[in-house]
């Protein structure tokens, strides 16, 4: 018999959830049953479709919140948002990501600033705001979306390295400072999948990311939000602390 994972009555925050493994991860999580909060900057007509998407499709509370996660005074806000509207938080994907290439000496301050400001301080922003909501019944569940860049490092990508790097040393403090009230933190480290990040590779790039990749192929979306839904369930209940490495046995 197939295991079935449902969330029911749970409450989810993905941010970056617009498009590719945001937008996967809370269709896998609004799936299961669990009511789902949006995120995005770029587009809020696209924040409202998105929702109005998953109320139609699975008939689960949603709303839209937009906003940077790297701006502190929205984050606050939509935690009081959240608890206003449902009362609790009970996972957390840390999903939102900027990436932008440049080989050392060659890198402008603002693309180190606006890559660790979004990669790794709004993921910081982001758990602890939710640790405080997830404290108050003392059970939750945080997903943060590192990336094998992060675990091997990778050239022309250091500072995108050194964010993913950064939210992968989070996943592992915080996992052991949140233990005690039952509040899981785990990481999932994607290889190469089809983003729109992806897809901005040149083609020589490309063909050479991919025929890294030992299972041959280029990873979907909803490869990384299975990994997503099982970290969210109860059945990984006993697991925190552990980064997931979900990249076809991709060499780097």
């Amino acid at each position: 018999m197939a295991l079935e994972i449902r969330l029911d009555g749970k409450v989810a925050l993905v941010t970056g959830s617009t498009r590719g493994i945001g937008w996967a991860s809370a269709r896998a999580l609004a799936g299961a049953g669990a009511s789902v909060i949006l995120n995005g900057t770029e587009d809020t007509d696209l924040l409202r479709q998105r929702t109005d998407s998953l109320r139609t499709e699975f008939g689960v509370s949603c709303f839209g919140f937009p906003g940077s996660v790297s701006d502190h005074s929205s984050v606050k806000k939509c935690y009081r948002e959240i608890l206003k509207t449902f009362k609790r938080l009970d996972i957390l994907v840390n999903n939102a990501g900027v990436l932008s290439d440049a080989l050392l000496g060659m890198i402008p301050a603002a693309t180190i600033e606006a890559v660790l400001s979004t990669n790794l301080t709004g993921s910081i922003y982001h758990l602890q705001e939710a640790s405080r909501l997830m404290g108050r019944k003392k059970s939750g569940s945080i997903v943060n979306i590192a990336s094998i860049i992060g675990r091997v490092g990778n050239e022309g990508q250091a500072v995108y390295g050194a964010s993913k790097a950064g939210v992968i040393g989070l996943t592992l403090s915080a996992a052991k400072e949140l233990a005690p009230n039952n509040i899981r933190v785990n990481a999932i480290a994607p290889g190469l999948i089809d983003t729109d990040m992806v897809k901005a590779l040149p083609p020589q790039k490309y063909s050479e990311r991919l025929a890294s990749v030992k299972m041959g192929r280029i990873g979907r979306p909803e490869d990384v939000a299975n990994a997503v839904l099982f970290f969210a369930s109860d059945i990984s209940s006993y697991v925190t602390g552990q980064v997931l490495g979900v990249d076809g046995g991709m060499l780097i």
